[in-house]
């Protein structure tokens, strides 16, 4: 196939920036003068690019040495000060999305996350979710110089996800639960219009052909204590580190409004209540979670119930991939008991963004024949979820709705 003889310059190098040294031969014959040159930055780019991404053994050097020229490769034997470099480069150059998927990369790819023990790499990682699974996953083996560090980065996720997040939430929850009180106070912008009409039919003018209204009944904004009770039941499995992030933080969300009794539980194969910790400091919270393990969901439930006190004013939500440990049967059983009572019961089978999750096909089935619907959920539409639940809206027809946003 015929080769270009002439492209411009500055898309002959990002082509080269993506395509690595390897490519840099063929890429050369595209420029009039049959060279690439790269600009500094682009040539800093390159070398963090091949870092991770280029296979061949060279590179050590290169990662770290400025003066290396385009030697490209990812040095297995990085050191902490060379990491600290790359990690400056990579935020200096790239934009945020894109050094969220290197960073991943280089844990994944080239096996760096012993390097996050050191806190002067640390500081320079850019703070996402990804990582903060990554942190707790290893939170056992951060050495104590690591640790502040390592809670400063895990702070600033969740004051980012609580930003997202928190208005949405508490919307939902006050106007699901305030539609159903009335309040004599004014207010044009609270007024219940349906009632107020029907109250107000007998004051019907025939000669103005209009309702006069005796009086207007009004939508109440004063939050009632404690009027619905929400239970957050977390699977603490290695295959769901991005839920468990978001739903300790919707869980400190939820634990921060009145009128919710909130509680928080995560479990493998034991039971731990987190709920104090989630309702003082979500990030507490989630250094009281230990990512791996086994899984009891069965014996989660169990010990969730004894906080149901008055069923048709309870929302309980599972967060679990549902692959059993435990007794399997005993669990679907509980489930479908725990909806006969009235309790609003749901199982969301991932919540994060990361697309469609792995889980027991199986169990989800028979929960949703036994009316628990099984669905994955994006954190965007969880408050639509949540206030749906709450006005007592058909939860499966609700976990339809949502799963075709999320198509």
């Amino acid at each position: 196939m015929p080769t270009p003889t002439s492209v411009e310059p500055n898309i002959v190098s990002r082509w080269r920036l993506i395509l690595g040294q390897a490519a840099e031969q063929q890429l050369a014959t595209c420029n009039t003068s049959g060279q690439i040159d790269l600009t500094e930055e682009q040539r800093i780019m390159d070398q963090a690019l091949a870092a991770i991404y280029d296979d061949t053994t060279e590179g050590a050097e290169a990662s770290s040495n400025p003066s290396s020229g385009n030697r490209r490769g990812a040095g297995q034997g990085s050191s902490a000060p060379r990491l600290s470099k790359w990690l400056g480069d990579v935020r200096t150059f790239f934009p945020d999305d894109v050094v969220s998927i290197i960073q991943n990369d280089a844990m994944e790819r080239k096996g760096w996350k012993q390097l996050l023990f050191e806190p002067e790499v640390l500081a320079k990682v850019k703070p996402d979710i990804q990582l903060v699974g990554t942190l707790l996953s290893l939170k056992g083996k951060i050495p104590e110089k690591t640790k502040d560090t390592a809670r400063l980065l895990v702070q600033a996720v969740v004051d980012d996800l609580v930003k997202l997040l928190e208005n949405d939430i508490r919307r939902a929850v006050t106007g699901a639960l305030n539609r159903r009180q009335h309040s004599p106070l004014p207010s044009v912008s609270g007024i219940d219009w349906k009632r107020t009409i029907q109250r107000n039919l007998k004051h019907y003018d025939k000669e103005r052909r209009q309702i006069v209204p005796e009086k207007f009944y009004f939508f109440d904004r004063a939050q009632r204590s404690k009027e619905w009770t929400v239970i957050v039941d977390i699977d603490q499995s290695g295959s769901m580190a991005d839920s468990v992030i978001w739903a300790s933080v919707i869980g400190s969300i939820f634990a921060s409004i009145p009128s919710l009794d909130t509680r928080v539980v995560v479990f493998d194969t034991e039971v731990v209540d987190l709920t104090e910790q989630c309702a003082n400091d979500p990030v507490d919270m989630l250094f009281g979670i230990q990512l791996g393990g086994g899984t009891d969901i069965n014996k989660s439930v169990a010990y969730c119930e004894q906080f149901i006190e008055e069923p048709k004013k309870t929302l309980f939500i599972i967060i679990s991939d549902l692959y059993e440990g435990g007794n399997q049967a005993a669990l679907i059983r509980r489930m479908r008991e725990l909806r006969e009572a009235g309790v609003r019961t749901m199982c969301l089978l991932a919540l994060s963004d990361q697309g469609q999750p792995f889980y027991d096909e199986r169990v989800a089935k028979l929960l949703s024949r036994d009316g628990t619907p099984c669905f994955a959920c994006t954190p965007a539409l969880l408050p639509m979820l949540v206030e749906g639940a709450l006005k007592g809206l058909d939860l499966s027809e609700l976990a339809k709705r949502i799963e075709s946003k999320q198509v």
